[in-house]
């Protein structure tokens, strides 16, 4: 009796903590679904798992979904929303008509409806699965707290200024960043990402032509034959291991051998330099920046109340109760 005393005072003193937090503080939490919903995390954690093992590729997916998401509005899965008539959502944006990995989402979502229906939300259901696709193909593991909510608006042309273009320079880069509470080391972190998956032509076909100096040649070469092969639907990898979390996207800016001009002015530009020799040198600090960066991105304008919902389904909002 004395013991389940006890818990009802903790669970007040949290509530209580959470309250004094006021509005501007998201009340995440390591164990937000213990009560009701406590084998959340390894249902993520199993559909990922299935997913990555069949296709690696869907790794990088996983981890851009989530980026994508957060840079836009915040970490609230708008990016899972479909269009309305009359309004098209993020994901028909140029930026992000190649993202992959809905299907893995929606499957997961559909697993935890049918064990604890409306408890869990998208947007920590992304967060979530872009750690596990991580560290599914090598990458470090990091904590997740969790208790986001999901947001309601989904709209193309929010995406026009928040994502990074692949032609920006490491000081548009580092700007870009910071007016999300990013430093530097965060920043050249974070697009180590690249060490996983690949981009389409028109993302570095501008950079044949005009950064032939810090250009390989043999890696230019292979670039426009892949380009003039396949077209605008054409890819190539970021790094020789695509589909291993690891420090090879560092070592491949130092041969000049970055696939987008946002990738190799990492290593051209005095202000980033020295970080990117200095995770190529040393793969486990680059980890540890990784989850340093990955950890203050999942926080990133988090919707709070009435702000947010729990979605039935990631793709279309809740209809309303009235």
């Amino acid at each position: 009796m004395g013991a389940v005393k006890n818990l009802v005072k903790l669970l007040i003193l949290v509530e209580v903590a959470v309250a004094l937090a006021g509005p501007g503080v998201a009340a995440l939490s390591m164990n937000y679904y213990g009560m009701n919903c406590p084998f959340a995390q390894y249902i993520v954690q199993s559909v990922v798992r299935d997913a990555v093992m069949d296709d690696p590729t869907l790794a990088a997916g996983l981890l851009r979904l989530h980026f994508h998401d957060c840079f836009v509005q915040g970490c609230d899965a708008s990016v899972l929303l479909d269009s309305t008539p009359g309004s098209k959502a993020e994901k028909e944006a140029q930026a992000n008509k190649s993202l992959r990995g809905f299907e893995v989402i929606d499957k997961i979502k559909d697993t935890l409806e049918a064990q604890c229906p409306g408890v869990v939300t998208c947007a920590d259901i992304l967060a979530l699965a872009a750690r596990d696709a991580v560290l599914m193909v090598g990458g470090p593991y990091y904590d997740v707290p969790q208790g986001r909510r999901d947001g309601r608006r989904s709209v193309d042309t929010d995406t026009l200024t928040a994502l990074p273009s692949p032609f920006l320079n490491a000081s548009a880069l580092i700007t870009l960043f910071g007016t999300h509470g990013f430093n530097v080391q965060d920043m050249v972190a974070l697009s180590g990402g690249h060490t996983l998956g690949v981009a389409h032509c028109p993302a570095f076909t501008p950079r044949l032509k005009f950064e032939a100096s810090t250009l390989d040649a043999g890696f230019a070469s292979s670039l426009a034959a892949t380009c003039s092969k396949g077209g605008d639907s054409a890819t190539a990898t970021f790094d020789r291991t695509s589909t291993a979390f690891d420090g090879v996207y560092f070592k491949e800016l130092q041969q000049r051998r970055g696939l987008l001009s946002s990738d190799q002015t990492l290593y051209e530009s005095p202000e980033t330099q020295r970080l990117v020799n200095m995770f190529a040198m040393n793969q486990g600090y680059f980890f540890y920046a990784f989850t340093q960066g990955m950890g203050k991105m999942g926080q990133i304008d988090l919707k709070e109340g009435d702000r947010g919902e729990v979605r039935k389904s990631c793709r279309v909002v809740n209809k309303p109760s009235w």
